[in-house]
Order: structure tokens, then C-alpha cells, then sequence
């Protein structure tokens, strides 16, 4: 399934998520299940939440996944929801 990751940055911790950034990353890239992902940008253009795309059995993988990823760790997040997703394009 398809699990969409929406998380929003607390204010002010755009230098946490810079700190935690490389981390994050590497995070993305060493397993199999992330299918898209990018930061949300403000008005500013400055990063202010993640977007991610999750292809998992289900979601308590999703939350398995979510909880060991070093933005979540560090505490950046305001709010994180994971809603199942469906692709109609691309």
C-alpha cells in the first residue's frame, strides 16, 4: 500500500532540520520503500515540512518507519499524519 507522509515543522526549526538534514537523507536512500519524497516550502520558499511517499505492507510499518527517521528523532515535527494514499497519475 501507499502511505503518505504529511509533516509540518515546529516554528522556528529550520536550523534543526539543516542540522539533521544529511541524516535524513541517507535515511530516504537506504531502504526500499520510500517512492517519492521532498520538503514542504513556506512563502519564503524556505523548507517548513517533509513530504513522503511510503510503500509498505501496511501502516504500522509506515509508523515503524516514520518513528526511526532522525527528523523524527530530533524532535522537528510538529505534526506528522500518514493517511493511505491512491496514485491516479504518474
Amino acid at each position: 500500500m501507499l502511505v503518505a507522509l504529511i509533516a509540518y515543522d515546529k516554528e522556528g526549526a529550520l536550523e534543526l532540520r539543516k542540522a539533521n538534514r544529511e541524516a535524513h537523507v541517507a535515511y530516504l536512500k537506504s531502504n526500499d520503500v520510500v517512492r517519492q519524497a521532498g520538503p514542504l516550502l513556506d512563502h519564503a520558499e524556505e523548507m517548513c515540512g517533509s513530504l513522503i511517499i511510503l510503500e509498505v505492507a501496511d501502516l504500522e510499518e509506515a509508523k515503524r518507519w516514520a518513528a526511526a527517521d532522525p527528523y523524527g528523532k530530533a524532535g522537528l515535527f510538529r505534526d506528522v499524519t500518514l493517511i493511505p494514499w491512491n496514485r491516479v497519475i504518474g
